[in-house]
């Protein structure tokens, strides 16, 4: 899904962000800049699974009901390494990215910070809050996770197919771009439905066996540790009923740990060693660590525009008919 599309239509950064931010605010949220502003960073990196073509479902949530626009996002419980805060039942973002702050601000202080959100819907990119820690100088680690109370499955399905939770894992550099992974649990969700899936689970367990520990702990850490199933999140998930998940976030704080300039610069040397002295994959012309990639998809899209295939300009006419907003590119024959 996150190929670049072969046919598409340039799109300008700033009008794609005034675009989507403005339908946002006709659906009556109140933090219509941020979550926009994410969507749109995705689409620069040529993450198009969960770019801004994703925003008509948001906004539809916001509008029937399905989640908060206004929410009030408030703390829960506080230590001096730790915070869980309440999503009030809105999606994810603003939750996520206040919840990022706040474990960076803990980790400059104590070295590591924990912060913890329930009663959220879908937070996207697991990325976008890691990254908030590596931009601030912090390792950083984050998880979604949601509760699926269906069992037995009908019909049944194989236990590696139960979830594709997001996670991330972001690592500052010095002089290089910082290492980030963000991804999800499941090790591929093609093979789960696809003819085929059990001859390539006989011959190749080893990843499916590790895929289903990954969605085991994103699922657990990023949603059960949250706390989203007591009997308070319960009544606000019967008002809000799409905010039935969670989401953790990590920062530790090289600096503070001790000798954060020998950290970074290790990080620069693996960078270094797996980049001009590995082979690239089959199929690839060059060795580029997780992160790395986009950060060079971001910088093209904001020179030369964001490349919107048949995807993203289906759902930016249906967002432009419904909130009677004009497209945010010019049609070309």
């Amino acid at each position: 899904m996150n190929e670049p599309p072969e046919e598409f239509v340039r799109v300008d950064e700033a009008r794609l962000l005034g675009f989507v931010t403005e339908c946002f605010k006709k659906s009556g949220c109140n933090h219509a800049e941020l979550i926009a502003r994410l969507l749109v960073n995705n689409d620069l990196r040529g993450v198009r699974s969960h770019g801004s073509a994703s925003a008509g479902g948001y906004c539809n949530g916001f509008a029937t009901g399905g989640f908060n626009p206004t929410p009030d996002v408030s703390v829960l419980r506080e230590t001096e390494a730790l915070v869980v805060l309440d999503g009030d039942g809105t999606v994810g973002y603003l939750p996520m990215v206040r919840a990022a702050e706040r474990a960076v601000a803990k980790a400059r202080e104590q070295g590591v910070g924990v912060a913890l959100v329930r009663n959220i819907g879908h937070y996207g990119s697991s990325g976008h809050y890691t990254r908030i820690c590596s931009e601030a100088g912090c390792i950083g680690y984050s998880v979604q996770g949601y509760r699926n109370e269906a069992v037995p499955k009908t019909p049944p399905t194989h236990a590696v197919a139960s979830g594709n939770p997001p996670f991330s894992f972001a690592f500052p550099a010095g002089s290089e771009l910082s290492i980030v992974v963000d991804a999800g649990a499941a090790f591929d969700s093609s093979p789960f439905v696809e003819e085929g899936f059990e001859e390539v689970a006989r011959r190749f367990p080893s990843p499916f066996f590790k895929s289903l520990g990954m969605i085991a702990a994103s699922t657990l850490i990023g949603g059960a540790l949250t706390g989203f199933t007591s009997a308070a999140s319960a009544v606000v998930q019967q008002r809000w009923p799409g905010a039935n998940m969670g989401g953790t976030v990590i920062a530790l704080d090289p600096d503070v740990i001790g000798e954060g300039d020998e950290f970074r610069a290790e990080v620069d040397r693996y960078v270094r060693d797996i980049r001009d002295g590995h082979l690239p994959l089959p199929g690839t012309q060059r060795v580029y660590l997780p992160g790395h990639l986009e950060a060079e998809r971001m910088a093209a899209s904001r020179r030369e525009g964001i490349p919107f295939g048949e995807r993203e300009q289906t759902a930016m006419r249906g967002m432009s008919g419904r909130f009677d907003l004009p497209l945010p590119w010019e049609e070309r024959v």
